[in-house]
């Protein structure tokens, strides 16, 4: 045999090769960007901060029965917050307690930590820009927002820090709005007052503190921007045009999306400009929980009422409302279509 016959056969087992490794590599890449696709939904429409090991590792603690040493009622309440989590998660992904067992590391990190945290990123960073332009138009604030600048937001600015400011307390009076700036201990913003922008026309009423709750503008336009599309955040009077009702109708019903909003708002409201648990005296982490505990915890059959007239109000004002269930076969059987394959 030759030796430029050898060298062909050589030339021909290596380019066998690199097309075998071309063809794994594709795959992976095709698998990774499935996980990280998959991940996404987490931060979205799981949980904002927890970590996915521990909504696993409580549910696993339950299924095996494994009691705390000391289970006091705080360690409780965060527990049963965890199980709430993982119970979301299966709903969300049902496939990934499963999975997880099957995944090498670099994919089970791509779809736990990498992928939601990105999903995070790209979320604020998308409403930065559109919260300023919402806020011009509907405010007009002299000087407008910028739309790529925080600094000139937060309680620096007017408008925004109208909107920022707690619901109890009046931003129009000088005292207030000089106690929040210069952060004196009269007027120490936190976690524990809802802002304006989360009631309805930007109003808050002291004798009924549910009337227009969870009910404002900013939060509806929001929620279509992340959730449906950012065409669809156009307009938020009305309500929507009923687009995939079936199955919106349940996404919309899910507790976390509503959280998830609230959160993103405040801090693109806010003049921080990189996502920290932490802007001042107001922790986000306990804001995100003070939102999900209003759905979740509800004392009572009337409380829980209103909790799903507000969910019912979501889903109408985002996606419309859909009378098929009105759709009986003796009412379909007086259309058109069934009348026209009579006829024939």
């Amino acid at each position: 045999t030759s030796s430029k016959a050898r060298a062909k056969r050589r030339i021909a087992a290596l380019e066998d090769e690199l097309e075998t490794i071309r063809q794994d590599r594709g795959s992976k890449q095709r698998k990774t960007t499935f996980y990280v696709a998959q991940g996404r939904a987490i931060r979205r429409l799981v949980v904002l901060y927890h970590s996915l090991e521990d909504l696993i590792a409580e549910n696993d603690r339950r299924y095996e029965f494994h009691a705390p040493v000391e289970a006091t009622a705080e360690y409780v309440f965060k527990q049963n917050r965890f199980q709430r989590g993982y119970i979301e998660l299966a709903r969300v992904l049902p496939w990934v307690h499963g999975k997880l067992g099957e995944l090498d590391h670099e994919d089970s990190e791509d779809m736990l930590k990498k992928a939601p945290d990105a999903a995070r990123g790209d979320d604020t960073s998308s409403l930065k820009e559109l919260i300023a332009t919402w806020v011009n138009q509907e405010f007009r604030p002299s000087p407008l927002i910028k739309p790529n600048d925080k600094h000139s937001r937060g309680f620096i600015s007017d408008t925004c820090g109208k909107l920022l400011c707690p619901a109890e307390w009046d931003w129009d009076k000088s005292s207030v709005k000089a106690g929040i700036r210069d952060r004196t201990s009269e007027y120490i913003v936190s976690e524990n007052s809802w802002p304006l922008f989360v009631y309805e026309n930007y109003r808050y009423n002291a004798d009924d503190l549910e009337e227009g709750f969870l009910k404002s503008r900013l939060l509806v336009l929001a929620f279509k921007a992340i959730f449906t599309s950012p065409s669809s955040a156009r307009e938020a009077d009305g309500d929507g045009d009923g687009a995939d009702i079936l199955e919106n109708n349940r996404r919309a019903r899910r507790k976390s999306e509503q959280t998830k909003v609230k959160t993103c708002v405040r801090f693109a409201l806010s003049s921080v400009s990189s996502w920290r648990t932490v802007d001042g005296d107001f922790d986000y982490e306990v804001f995100w929980n003070n939102v999900v505990d209003f759905f979740e915890d509800t004392p009572g059959p009337v409380t829980k009422r209103k909790v799903e007239k507000l969910l019912e109000w979501w889903t109408r004002k985002i996606f419309g409302t859909s009378h098929r269930e009105d759709l009986t076969p003796e009412v379909v059987s007086q259309m058109s279509v069934n009348t026209l394959a009579e006829q024939r």
